[in-house]
């Protein structure tokens, strides 16, 4: 029995042309097909299994709202709750000498 390889060598361009569209015809359907079948295999072990089907989107976890912590001396409506990444305000105060500390909102005074 040949090679496949013996086999592509052996052909002309013309045939390797012709072998070229026509795998390219056929491939998109049939791994359609396979992925199809893949995925309904793996649905019926999920369901035997009890798990989440595939692709099911859960909810999104509910956090509480966090207040602000710091807030921009410059602009008053620009605040951070110190989570997260830093606000540029907030770097480019902490660069220019400012201590963190020095943004705290005061929760005493409101």
């Amino acid at each position: 029995m040949k090679q496949p390889k013996d086999m592509f060598d052996q052909m002309s361009i013309d045939e390797l042309w012709d072998f070229y569209r026509h795998t390219q015809a056929i491939l998109p359907g049939k791994l359609a097909a396979k992925q199809k079948e893949l995925e309904e295999r793996l649905a019926k072990l999920g369901a035997a299994v009890g798990s989440v089907p595939p692709h099911t989107v859960r909810a999104r976890r509910h956090y509480p709202k966090v207040l602000p912590k710091y807030r921009n001396p410059l602009n008053g409506s620009e605040t951070w709750a110190g989570r997260g990444k830093r606000p540029r305000w907030v770097t480019n105060l902490l660069r220019s000498g400012k201590r963190i500390d020095d943004l705290r909102i005061d929760r005493a005074a409101t």
